[in-house]
């Protein structure tokens, strides 16, 4: 199965879609779009998201998006009740985040040997980058653009090794079925300042299924006022999905902005809350 194909065809209905909300299209209208009879779009649906059109579509409703708001300040208060730590969970996938310290920092990765790789997943393709110490990289290509130049940028003096099959048992771990997901914690290797590296940490308390806004996030971090602050330290995220800046919406329930692009940032939301409600 070619996932990001699916993908690609996924996401082309979505972007439709969101402009058709007024419509409400039914399945032939979907199937019509996508160019595929009814039967073949049901299958691809199916296939990629484990639910029908009609129950994904309702995951990209406004409305929705706002129900979900309020499950997850629950959520976020208790995050900030016990103390923000560097760990996590990705539906089953535990994750664990390692800061380097300023000093290291500095280096611009002096030392690091990072092997990467590029690889097709359910979100389209992705740049994985990977040390001894943990994940420092994923990247969703956007128009074929992404290589070792990417994460030149974050570590300039790293000694850098194309090792598509290291990343791929990463990738499986990452884009596994939530049913199959190892509970076996991920290792994160990220470089930032405090504020940043903060912000990243709340991130990591939100569950799959559950978005937040700017306001909940400073708010549990104890910042009311910094939400624009706390806006800019999730664009500098250079680890998608993993660390889950996708999961941060409007307050009205509308998508904001996404680096790796908003259709992929609709796309994840939906498959996520269908997969944390089929299960």
């Amino acid at each position: 199965m070619d996932q990001s194909r699916d993908y690609q065809r996924i996401t082309r209905t979505i972007t439709w879609l969101q402009s058709q909300t007024a419509a409400q299209p039914d399945l032939a209208d979907m199937a019509r779009h996508a160019g595929l009879s009814t039967a073949h779009f049901q299958r691809l649906f199916t296939r990629w998201a484990g639910v029908s059109p009609k129950r994904f579509l309702q995951f990209l409703t406004v409305e929705d998006a706002k129900r979900r708001l309020g499950d997850t300040r629950n959520t976020l208060d208790l995050a900030a009740d016990v103390g923000l730590s560097g760990s996590g969970r990705l539906h089953d996938l535990f994750v664990a985040m390692e800061a380097m310290s300023p000093g290291e920092a500095r280096l611009g990765g002096a030392g690091l040997d990072i092997r990467y790789g590029t690889h097709n997943t359910r979100f389209g393709p992705a740049l994985i980058g990977t040390t001894a110490r943990g994940v420092c990289a994923l990247h969703f290509i956007n128009d074929g653009c992404a290589g070792p130049e990417v994460l030149r940028k974050t570590w300039p003096q790293a000694r850098l090794q194309h090792d598509p099959a290291a990343t791929a048992v990463i990738a499986r771990r990452i884009f596994a079925p939530l049913a199959v997901a190892p509970r076996r914690p991920l290792s994160l290797l990220v470089k930032g300042t405090n504020f940043q590296i903060q912000v990243w940490r709340a991130l990591l308390a939100l569950p799959a299924g559950a978005v937040t806004t700017y306001g909940d996030l400073a708010r549990a971090l104890d910042m009311p006022a910094a939400a624009r602050a706390v806006g800019t330290a999730i664009g500098t995220n250079a680890i998608a999905y993993l660390i889950p800046c996708h999961r941060v919406i409007r307050a009205t329930g509308t998508l904001t902005g996404y680096r790796w692009g908003p259709e992929r940032k609709a796309a994840m939301l939906a498959w996520e809350a269908a997969q944390s409600v089929e299960r």
